[in-house]
């Protein structure tokens, strides 16, 4: 039990037999840092999307304001940090 080697995380498992070769794709980590970008900008633009729809909120119902501002004010700031 002890030569049995065991996986604690999710990611970056190799299968039984399968050794690194060493050899790296650029390409393929090209386009995976890629497509990680525009996640980036998808999550950003979500955000902003759901900041002017609470403000939006906040004005349709004036009773319930507040918490549409301060919700607001989280994901305009998201938005923000997210653009960077």
């Amino acid at each position: 039990m002890a030569e049995e080697k065991k996986h604690h995380h999710l990611f970056h498992h190799k299968k039984d037999g399968e050794e690194s070769s060493g050899v790296v794709d650029y390409d393929k980590e090209k386009k995976h840092h890629k497509h990680l970008e525009q996640l980036g900008g998808l999550g950003a633009i979500a955000a902003g999307a759901y900041a002017l729809h609470e403000k939006h909120q906040a004005k349709k119902e004036p009773e319930n304001a507040h918490g549409h501002k301060h919700h607001e004010k989280k994901d305009a700031k998201k938005h923000a940090a997210d653009q960077y």
